[in-house]
């Protein structure tokens, strides 16, 4: 098993009432990448994300572009350190 990485996302444009969330829930799933994302009260999509790199270089790069009904402008992305406290990828409730 390669060494797991995470990192944290936010996602800007229109990416709130489009199916962001639940499209970001599949890729995540379909990559075996765990963690979670959830909607901002300023529009914006927040998404921490772990795993391994060969599957987070991919996955950040769908981000950018998102599934067909958003629109994303921007995505800040940085890395933390991985903690191994997901046991999956879930969609957690708005901040």
């Amino acid at each position: 098993m390669s060494f797991q990485k995470r990192i944290h996302l936010i996602v800007s444009g229109r990416v709130q009432e489009v199916g962001f969330r639940n499209a970001v829930y599949l890729k995540a799933q379909k990559l075996d990448l765990k963690g979670w994302v959830r909607n901002l009260t300023d529009d914006r999509v927040e998404i921490v994300v772990e795993g391994q790199e060969k599957n987070l270089q991919p996955f950040i790069s769908w981000v950018a572009r998102g599934p067909k009904a958003a629109m994303v402008k921007k995505v800040k992305t940085w890395p933390e350190e991985a903690s191994g406290e997901f046991s999956g990828f879930q969609i957690a409730p708005s901040d």
